[in-house]
């Protein structure tokens, strides 16, 4: 079953945190602060990896099943006067979210942690969520690895490779944080991530390894050191050798912007080189440094995904608040790549509301006509809505066209852009 057959109902947590469904009404989705009741089509089964959160400090918002009209549950319609909170989905990879959870946030209400927060209902004994699955790549999905043997893989590499710091952080993301590309690595296959960079250029509002004191807490933690380029291409060398559809990434979450090691990677890129012809070599980067990255394509690198939450140059700003560089040197990046004949993927974060609003459209129709980057990789914005919003000091009386229609209009006008949520491998 693709979709139901009619709208779910609300979700919600009681003051326990026990999540409720109440029949009598319909779930609703938001975009931009704005509530909709969504339609079959925008629903899929809550997928396999997915969890649920409670939104404390937010109250659940439904939809009437006679008129569409948003309301406002305020008390546990079950247990009258007992308090009630919001209910969200974080998604397993692969999945983009079409509406945010539908919540109004009261007074002193806490920051959201750095996740994607779906809106989701209940109906036919299953949970469903407001997405669609942008890429049919299982690299990441929760069936495809067991924990027992991921422990026992990455303890003995561990073990194997005592010396090579990199490795051993990388021990730690798949342990303690449960990466999935560190996971995927001990486990020999498909993506490997490569964190070189303990610093960055660009200030990021929701930066996931790295936030001011006082402000909701990184996911993870950064890399403290630059891993030597021996350390990196004997992690490299190995696995673009054995794993299959292999690829090695630089630019993680666990990291900086790791074009301010272009002079390590450089070298580490033409060692791997020298060892390998197999697999691809892949840049995840905020492309703030053009002739940084002239550096690494001279060396070999393969294919470039540019992080961006919006082609329009205020909103960019507003997000990444960059330190040296502008978005022209961003799109300059675009060019050098595409003009080596190497493939470049735009890292688009989705929020719903800001991602599909008309400017916002036009801005991304002329960049993809004007710099003809090869894909756009469909990632969803982690981050508070609301905080988000406010960043961007984003219009609130803006309505988007729909993710759905948004992307459709896209595919459209735009026939060889592919669209996934994965790096590729490129054959």
């Amino acid at each position: 079953m693709n979709h139901p057959a009619s709208i779910p109902s609300l979700v919600f947590a009681d003051h326990h945190g026990a999540i409720i469904d109440y029949p009598p009404l319909h779930m609703a989705g938001m975009s931009n602060g704005h509530f909709h009741p969504p339609d079959p089509a925008d629903l899929i089964p809550l997928p396999q990896g997915s969890e649920l959160f409670v939104l404390p400090g937010r109250l659940p918002v439904a939809c009437d099943p006679d008129t569409s009209e948003p309301l406002l549950i305020e008390d546990n319609p079950f247990s009258p006067g007992e308090p009630v909170q919001a209910v969200a989905a974080f998604m397993a990879p692969a999945h983009t979210s079409i509406y945010t959870s539908a919540f109004q946030t009261t007074g002193g209400a806490p920051t959201l942690p750095l996740f994607a927060y779906t809106a989701v209902g209940w109906g036919d004994g299953r949970f469903w969520v407001a997405a669609f699955r942008s890429d049919p790549d299982k690299r990441q999905d929760s069936d495809q690895y067991s924990q027992s043997v991921v422990e026992d893989r990455t303890r003995r590499k561990l073990k194997k490779f005592a010396g090579n710091r990199l490795i051993q952080h990388l021990g730690k993301c798949c342990l303690v944080y449960g990466c999935p590309a560190a996971r995927n690595y001990f486990l020999g296959r498909w993506e490997a991530p490569i964190p070189t960079s303990p610093s960055c250029n660009a200030r990021c509002v929701g930066c996931i390894s790295l936030q001011p004191s006082g402000c909701c807490p990184s996911t993870q933690e950064r890399i403290t050191f630059v891993p030597a380029p021996k350390e990196i291409s004997a992690m490299a060398i190995d696995h673009l050798q054995l794993a299959p559809n292999p690829i090695v990434s630089f630019g993680q979450g666990c990291e900086g912007e790791p074009l301010l090691q272009a002079d390590t990677i450089a070298r580490a890129i033409r060692m791997i080189r020298k060892e390998t012809a197999k697999g691809t070599i892949n840049l995840n980067s905020n492309s703030s440094l053009p002739g940084a990255l002239e550096q690494l394509i001279a060396a070999g690198l393969d294919s470039l995904r540019v992080s961006m939450n919006s082609a329009q140059k205020k909103y960019y700003s507003s997000y990444y608040r960059p330190n040296g560089y502008s978005f022209d040197d961003v799109l300059t990046s675009i060019g050098l790549m595409k003009e080596a004949g190497r493939f470049v993927s735009l890292n688009y974060f989705i929020h719903p509301g800001v991602t599909d609003s008309p400017a916002e459209f036009e801005a991304l129709r002329t960049l993809l006509a004007t710099c003809r980057p090869d894909m756009i990789q469909l990632r969803n914005l982690n981050m508070d809505p609301e905080w988000y919003l406010r960043t961007l000091d984003f219009p609130p009386e803006v309505r988007g066209m729909g993710i759905r229609a948004w992307f459709a209009a896209l595919r459209k006008e735009f026939p060889a852009l592919r669209f996934g949520y994965f790096n590729p491998y490129l054959a």
